[in-house]
């Protein structure tokens, strides 16, 4: 859980050119509504669905790893906390 919350803050502060320290994320779970992040920037809020959250997950990936991984790979799942996990091949 923790790597997600860094990669969508790294992910939101270079997209929004702010420092990392600046970004607060929670990570949301919902039956209906599925994945998500609320995000709050220099006071105003946001909402990552889970799309936004594999695109902050792939480019962390890319450059926390040098590991080039595609959307498909990566799986979202919650147990006592959400976590991702990444497979090996494309779909």
């Amino acid at each position: 859980m923790d790597e997600i919350v860094n990669a969508v803050c790294v992910n939101m502060a270079e997209r929004y050119e702010v420092p990392v320290t600046s970004v607060e994320v929670e990570l949301l779970y919902d039956e209906d509504q599925g994945f998500s992040a609320e995000v709050t920037i220099q006071e105003r809020s946001r909402i990552l669905i889970e799309a936004n959250l594999k695109e902050a997950i792939m480019r962390y990936m890319l450059t926390e790893y040098d590991q080039r991984v595609y959307p498909s790979q990566i799986q979202l799942d919650v147990e006592d906390e959400i976590w991702a996990d990444i497979s090996e091949e494309t779909e």
